[in-house]
């Protein structure tokens, strides 16, 4: 009897046209045309965002930090974040072995407008995540004064439409502003969301930037340096152009193909056969999807503890 060796290899990763074959053959058709693929691709975008609302997907999750500064409240987090999971304050004396992270609660829009003194300097205790889809909005303001790098207020033609305080786009830098003065914006803190600081030319445009961001409370001190350290859920990669591999695990393949080949017999000809198969998909697409979401999960032991909060004297 021969010897049976087997690859030694554990590297199987379909390119995207793979799994739009698989998919379509699995819908009772073929894939035929560049029509095909772009249809393909995108009812594969649409899903992944339908994943984003189904629950945590573990390999979408990664860790950012944010070296705030004194006096500044709001920081924009990169535009792909669906959701921060967890999130500390972070000291660190000098030297590099020895840190510190204090949890930071977050808490809601009600409960953030209802802070007296949203200007107060200590370290911060709570956060407000707020969740902006990372689109721009075009105005007819320009800049009324030529804008320095290092300034830090910016005088536009008009403030009309603009938020009380937020991000807005110029030229390429995105800049973050604290309030409204007339036809000035103040307490700029610019190059923010990777962009650098730069100067900008009488007449050019201003554009409102909805950033996602947070907000920290009280506003950061100068007393020592703060970071916010977070873990964050981020968007699945676009599928793409048709040559390159997708942003899931192995272990999502079955449930990737099954959803696209349910998402593509949605768009074929409602025939008998193909009702009877679409049903088929779809119960084949939502097994798989469990059996997926179970295995991705946390291993870890799971620990609670209460927290105990006491108001007046306790005896």
């Amino acid at each position: 009897m021969a010897n049976i060796t087997t690859s030694g290899a554990g590297l199987y990763n379909p390119q995207l046209t793979e799994i739009v074959e698989e998919a379509f053959e699995r819908a009772g058709t073929e894939l035929r045309s560049g029509y095909d693929l772009r249809t393909a691709r995108r009812s594969l975008n649409i899903m992944f965002a339908e994943w984003a609302n189904r629950g945590i997907n573990m390999w979408t999750m990664d860790q950012q930090t944010i070296t705030l500064a004194q006096g500044q409240s709001t920081y924009a987090i990169p535009s792909d974040t669906v959701d921060l999971l967890e999130q500390v304050i972070r000291t660190q004396a000098n030297s590099t072995s020895n840190q510190s992270d204090l949890n930071i609660t977050r808490i809601s829009v009600s409960t953030y407008q209802t802070i007296p003194n949203k200007l107060q300097q200590a370290r911060p205790i709570q956060i407000l995540v707020n969740r902006q889809d990372a689109q721009q909005s075009p105005t007819t303001i320009t800049v009324a004064s030529a804008v320095a790098a290092t300034d830090t207020t910016i005088t536009l033609t008009s403030t009309v439409g603009l938020p009380a305080y937020g991000f807005i786009s110029i030229d390429q830098e995105i800049i973050f502003y604290q309030y409204i003065s007339g036809n000035t914006i103040n307490t700029c803190a610019r190059g923010q969301n990777n962009t650098t600081a730069a100067s900008h030319a009488v007449a050019a445009p201003v554009l409102i930037q909805y950033l996602p961001s947070v907000t920290v409370w009280p506003v950061p001190d100068g007393s020592q340096t703060y970071t916010l350290a977070y873990v964050r859920l981020r968007r699945t990669q676009d599928a793409g152009g048709g040559v390159n591999v997708m942003d899931i695990p192995f272990r999502f393949l079955p449930c990737m193909i099954a959803g696209l080949a349910y998402y593509l017999a949605m768009k074929l000809p409602p025939t008998p056969d193909m009702q009877n198969r679409l049903i088929l998909l779809k119960q084949q697409y939502d097994e798989a999807w469990q059996m997926a979401a179970e295995e991705d999960r946390e291993k870890a032991a799971i620990r609670f503890v209460p927290r105990e909060m006491f108001i007046g004297n306790s005896y």
